[in-house]
């Protein structure tokens, strides 16, 4: 398995789009168009690639100069509790601090606060709905998890 960050133009970025449908807007009942947002190209793609499919993803869009948001995570089914999204997570971590990010912000669905949680995000605001399902607004500083080392906490 290989992590690799692409952009929109990178072959890869049709299948990352096609994931992400599948796995968040599809159960949803959305169409296809949905899932592209308007900041896709100014925003980091990290892929997961396994047998020259990608498997996984996790964008970041920045939002300022030293924090932005994590969007759009998803990861194959079949995949999923097997510690892909923790490495995807981590591995986009690393490079967002070598960026000189501090902060990283999401909206995460409810019932997947937990994750983030193990992760070090932390649940700040009220809750929300976003895509039709409620949400949490959640963020973890970058600067924190350097001094806690590679785990993050």
């Amino acid at each position: 398995m290989q992590l690799t960050f692409i952009d929109t133009e990178h072959p890869l970025y049709p299948e990352e789009l096609e994931l992400r449908y599948q796995v968040l807007r599809a159960p949803l009942g959305f169409d296809r168009s949905s899932v592209k947002f308007p900041f896709d190209a100014q925003s980091l793609h990290l892929v997961a690639v396994d047998a020259g499919r990608v498997v996984g993803c996790v964008l970041f869009h920045p939002e300022s100069e030293h924090s932005g948001r994590l969007f759009q995570m998803a990861i194959e089914p079949a995949r999923q509790r097997t510690g892909l999204g923790a490495r995807l997570v981590r591995a986009l971590e690393e490079e967002l601090g070598a960026r000189g990010f501090r902060e990283v912000t999401l909206h995460a669905r409810a019932h997947v606060a937990g994750f983030y949680e193990t992760l070090g995000y932390e649940v700040y605001g009220e809750p929300f709905v976003e895509v039709n399902i409620p949400h949490v607004h959640m963020r973890r500083s970058l600067n924190e998890a350097r001094r806690s080392g590679p785990g993050g906490r």
